[in-house]
C-alpha cells in the first residue's frame, strides 16, 4: 500500500491550492479515505473524510466551507481543494485510508504574505 501526495506549495492568504494523492497496492474504490495535516510542533489532525464512492464527506470545523474533498476511483486518486487559505492552514498534508497503517511523505502547504 502506497500513497503519494502532491500539489502543495507557498500561497498567500486568501489563495487556493488543490492537493492530489495517488494510491496504489489496494482496491482504492472499496475504502473510505482521509486527509490529515500536521503543523510544526502540533499533533496530526483530521481534516476531511470521504466515503468509498463519495457518498458522504465530513470536515473539521476549521476548514468547513473552504475545503472540498473528492475522489476519482478510476484514477485511484484523492483530491483536496483548498480555498480562502489562512496562515493557520500551514502544515504538511497527508492522505490515508483507515483500513491501512501506511502513510505517504505528505505535501507541504505554506500560507503566508
Amino acid at each position: 500500500v502506497q500513497f503519494v501526495e502532491s500539489g502543495g506549495g507557498l500561497v498567500q492568504p486568501g489563495g487556493s491550492l488543490t492537493l492530489s494523492c495517488v494510491a496504489s497496492g489496494f482496491a482504492f474504490g472499496g475504502f473510505s479515505m482521509r486527509w490529515y495535516r500536521q503543523a510544526p510542533g502540533k499533533e496530526r489532525e483530521l481534516v476531511a473524510v470521504i466515503g468509498n464512492s463519495g457518498e458522504y464527506t465530513n470536515y473539521a470545523d476549521s476548514v468547513k466551507g473552504r475545503f472540498t474533498i473528492s475522489r476519482d476511483n478510476w484514477k485511484s486518486t484523492l483530491y483536496l481543494r483548498m480555498d480562502n487559505l489562512k496562515p493557520e492552514d500551514t502544515g504538511r498534508y497527508y492522505c490515508m485510508s483507515p483500513a491501512w497503517t501506511a502513510w505517504g511523505q505528505g505535501t507541504q502547504v505554506t500560507v503566508q504574505s
